[in-house]
């Protein structure tokens, strides 16, 4: 059993090996304000002093996040936007040691959709949808859309969804790479996720780790980041240890 914790906004469940951080402001839609915001870089901090899988989710009551909250938005001025309040949290989600993953369930709008495409991976259910309608609101999807999205479904597709606001289902999500796995209800959505990341939690918790790094890196830093890397797992024991298992079972 897993040790539960409560946070502003939030609700944690520690296991072993991975954090399951529930977004609670269900009388706000999961909008993103400045107690959320806060509440998971406190998260961020945990994860890396002590690296271990994430599991991010608005639980299967048919919603993510709404976005941003807009009356606060309202509010911010010109400084706030150079504070990079969401875009700041985002990218230190996107940093985390160890990889993450997204179980989205309802909509994911506005900041809410850019807080799933900061997480490694994305599992959602069928009724969930993506959209970024910041420019109907007289703004730009400022906490990473404009990067990470191309990067996910490229330019012109994430250009197109950009300018036009409109939404996505989850079919069209899974069709053009924004989730890698639908499941068909929501009593489904976090056995999916665990499933997912207990495939991941098979691997070496250093090689993850390097992976991550390696793939996160920009394309300047290659290939010599992928060589020291292996050279550090080259001399890893746990190396060692699994390709032994691994001969040993070949020979049974």
């Amino acid at each position: 059993m897993g040790r539960r914790g409560e946070a502003v906004s939030l609700r944690i469940e520690e296991l072993p090996d991975r954090l399951v951080v529930t977004l609670d402001r269900p009388e706000k839609r999961n909008a993103v304000d400045a107690d959320l915001v806060a509440a998971l870089h406190e998260v961020c901090a945990r994860l890396e002093q002590e690296p271990r899988l994430l599991l991010l989710t608005g639980g299967t009551d048919g919603i993510f996040a709404a976005g941003a909250d807009i009356g606060q938005l309202r509010e911010r001025g010109r400084l706030d936007a150079l504070a990079a309040i969401n875009s700041a949290l985002f990218g230190r989600i996107r940093a985390l040691p160890m990889p993450t993953v997204a179980a989205i369930d309802g909509p994911a709008l506005g900041g809410g959709a850019e807080l799933s495409y900061a997480c490694d991976l994305r599992v959602c259910t069928a009724r969930a949808f993506f959209g970024q309608p910041e420019v109907r609101l007289g703004i730009i999807a400022g906490a990473g859309a404009t990067h990470r999205l191309p990067a996910l479904v490229g330019e012109a597709r994430a250009k197109e969804l950009l300018f036009t606001g409109r939404r996505v289902d989850a079919a069209e999500a899974l069709r053009i790479g924004l989730v890698n796995r639908v499941v068909d209800e929501p009593g489904e959505l976090l056995d999916g996720a665990h499933q997912l990341l207990d495939e991941i939690a098979k691997g070496s918790a250093l090689a993850l780790r390097l992976t991550k790094l390696a793939v996160d890196a920009p394309v300047a830093a290659h290939p010599h980041l992928d060589l020291v890397s292996q050279a550090v797992l080259f001399e890893d024991e746990e190396k060692r240890r699994r390709m032994t298992e691994f001969l040993d079972r070949k020979k049974t």
